[in-house]
This record gives structure tokens, C-alpha cells and sequence, in this order.
């Protein structure tokens, strides 16, 4: 027989080479199946019963309660978020991240998830690790209400460096027709409101990671913005889910079709408040924001210090404490506002819809769009 490769002095040339050998251990892989099978099992929602062992996931959105949906899809990733997770041995909460990005993007179209599959990739498989991760992605489902319906797990030696991994989410919602957002009838004097954010949430990471090294910081240690936590486990603060919440409040206040109160939703991901914001807006307007007027968390008050940078680059690098910005209409802003107390939420009148200045700007994946008119100047929370 034909030899492949180089079995060491002494080997039997004859001796079969199994999968096993290259790096990739089947029965590992089958022992993840079967260690997550309840936690995929504890997403079921009406629609999807979250089992696993098909060839592809199914979804009933008769069963949902949809009559005449539009389907919305998103995909997502983490950055380089799990290079924190390692150092720090804290998988959960970047499973979380990973849904987080992709339902929130379902939620500013007007939709409601409801399946989400996962793709996880490592050079060699920790059965423990990987079961942490996942964990997390069930949790984050179960917090956005949709189900956990498949995935796929790819042991890789030679494309990652041992333990190392990286993660990828896909999420579909759906919308009844005439509910899509964002509505074309946004308007001058309508009010910009603002959801916290938890932190970095998954954007801005490569960043992050050359100022960490730049500073001479040890992933263990204290953390410079949060003295009680340790760098790497501050860093893995949870992007926020905003689903139920801003669902809730949408349905109080007459949904999101014609004559509801709430017109659009922009998610605060790359590109930050400077190039996210500008997506939902109409040509003739653009979003006035007073930045004074929310106080970033501090990790946002440490980055901007240790890399030396302007409010400017940090509206379009970072969040900087909003993670997801609502168009009310201008005459029931308070009821959204009140709506959105009542589902849990801490929400602030950050700005309001202003006439188009024609000062030009780049908006996220849609070209040049009217910029942001910013006032005032961040101010960092202590």
C-alpha cells in the first residue's frame, strides 16, 4: 500500500491511520451531542420541540400563531471575544454574546426569533469547554424566547491552536406583513431613545486587546475601570438581549405596523452610534444626539484614556453605553418611554429627528447617508 505521510522509525507501515490520528475524535463529538441534548431540549417554544438527531431543524409557524410572516434571517459572530473566554475559563457568557448579536438584529426589523442554530470550531474538541459554551447559546435562547433547533461542531487540527475556537450564529424571526421595521414615516421632532448597554457588548474587541497589551495588562488581573473584577472576566460582561423587553413595549404601544408609536430600532454593533444610526433613517432627516446626556459605563471611560482617542472615534468604534436606539413617534414618546419601564427596561430621551443638514457620512452596509449631529461631549461614569 501507498504511504501517506511519515508514521515515525519503528511504525508498522502497514497499521491503519483512523480519523482519530489526524486530530478529530468522533466519539468526543458524540459525547458533546449527548451532554447537550437537555439543554437544547429546555428551549422548546411553540413551534419547535428542540430536538436533536435530525438531518435539518424544523419550525411550524402555524404552531407560532403566524398568519401572513415575512421571515427575517441574521447571522452573527463574537470577535475575538473567546480568546477572553479562554484566559479567563468563563465560556457562558460569550454563548450569550453569540445570540445576543443575532436576535438583536432580528428584533430592529419589527420580528420575534424563533429558531437559532450555531456553529462552533476548535483544533481539538473539549467536550467540557464546548458543553460551557453551548450552555450559553441555550441560555440566550431561552432569554430571546426562540429555540435552539441544530448546529454543527468541527474539530479542525491544523486551522486553530489547540484549545482555541470560534463561534458563528444564525438566527430567523418572523414579522406579520405590514409590520416590518423601520417605517417610512419617520419625521422631524420624533424622539431618540436610548437602552443601556452592559459594556463592549462584541464589537470593538481587536481594539481592545491592543490597548490591554499596550498597557502592560495581565488578563488576571484587577481590571483598571473594575478593581473588583479581573480584566479578562470584566471584559466578558454579556451583550445585552434586548428582545422580550422591547417586544413588550412595541405591542403596548400599538405595535410596530402603522399607528404604532415605535417607527424603527437601530442595534448599536460595529460602526457604533455614527454608522448604525444613520441605516434607519429617511434621506430627508437625521438623528440629533446630545451625548452628555447618559453616562458610558467606565470600561468605555478607560478605553478612550488609554488609547488616546476623540469622542469621535469612540461613536464609531464603540456603543459607549447604548446598545440599542428607538424612533418614537414624537406625541407618545412619553408612553414608550413608560412602556418600556414597566418591561424592565431603564430607558433615556437621548435625541430627537432633525431636518437633513446634508453633511454626509458612511451608514453601515448602506453607503453614504445623512451623519449624526452630535452635541455636547461624552462623560464618563466614574
Amino acid at each position: 500500500m501507498t504511504s501517506i505521510g511519515h508514521n515515525g522509525a519503528g511504525a508498522d507501515p502497514d497499521a491503519p491511520v483512523t480519523y482519530r490520528d489526524s486530530g478529530v475524535d468522533i466519539d468526543a463529538g458524540n459525547a458533546l451531542v449527548a451532554a447537550i441534548k437537555p439543554l437544547v431540549k429546555a428551549t422548546r417554544r411553540p413551534g419547535a420541540d428542540a430536538d436533536l438527531g435530525g438531518f435539518g431543524g424544523l419550525f411550524d409557524l402555524k404552531a407560532a400563531g403566524y398568519k401572513d410572516p415575512i421571515l427575517v434571517a441574521a447571522n452573527g459572530g463574537v470577535g475575538t471575544r473567546p480568546e477572553f473566554a479562554i484566559v479567563a475559563n468563563q465560556q457562558a457568557t460569550i454563548g450569550v454574546a453569540l445570540v445576543a448579536m443575532c436576535v438583536n438584529d432580528l428584533l430592529v426589523q419589527g420580528a420575534e426569533p424563533l429558531f437559532f442554530l450555531d456553529y462552533f470550531s476548535t483544533g481539538k474538541l473539549d467536550v467540557a469547554m464546548a458543553r460551557e459554551v453551548i450552555a450559553g447559546i441555550a441560555a440566550g435562547c431561552r432569554e430571546a424566547g426562540c429555540a435552539l433547533i441544530g448546529g454543527e461542531t468541527a474539530e479542525m487540527p491544523g486551522m486553530y491552536g489547540g484549545g482555541d475556537y470560534d463561534l458563528a450564529g444564525f438566527a430567523v424571526g418572523a414579522v406579520e406583513r405590514g409590520h416590518v421595521l423601520p417605517r417610512g414615516d419617520i419625521e422631524v421632532g420624533d424622539i431618540l431613545i436610548g437602552l443601556p448597554s452592559s459594556g463592549v457588548h462584541s464589537n470593538g474587541y481587536s481594539l481592545v486587546r491592543k490597548l490591554v497589551a499596550a498597557a502592560s495588562l495581565e488578563w488576571d488581573a484587577p481590571a483598571p475601570f473594575a478593581a473588583d473584577m479581573k480584566l479578562a472576566a470584566a471584559l466578558l460582561t454579556p451583550t445585552r438581549i434586548y428582545v422580550k423587553s422591547v417586544l413588550a413595549a412595541i405591542r403596548a404601544t400599538g405595535g410596530s405596523g402603522p399607528g404604532g408609536a415605535v417607527k424603527a430600532l437601530a442595534h448599536i454593533t460595529g460602526g457604533g452610534l455614527s454608522e448604525n444610526i444613520p441605516r434607519i433613517m429617511p434621506d430627508h432627516v437625521c438623528a440629533a444626539i446630545d451625548v452628555g446626556s447618559w453616562a458610558p459605563p467606565a470600561v468605555f471611560g478607560w478605553l478612550k484614556s488609554a488609547g488616546n482617542l476623540d469622542d469621535t472615534e469612540m461613536l464609531r468604534t464603540f456603543n459607549c453605553g447604548i446598545g440599542l436606539v428607538i424612533v418614537a413617534e414624537r406625541e407618545r414618546g412619553g408612553l414608550v418611554l413608560k412602556a418600556l419601564r414597566a418591561a424592565g427596561e431603564a430607558p433615556m430621551c437621548i435625541g430627537r429627528v432633525a431636518p437633513a443638514r446634508g453633511v454626509l457620512s458612511e451608514a453601515k452596509g448602506k453607503g453614504q447617508a445623512e451623519a449624526v449631529d452630535y452635541a455636547g461631549q461624552l462623560r464618563f461614569a466614574p
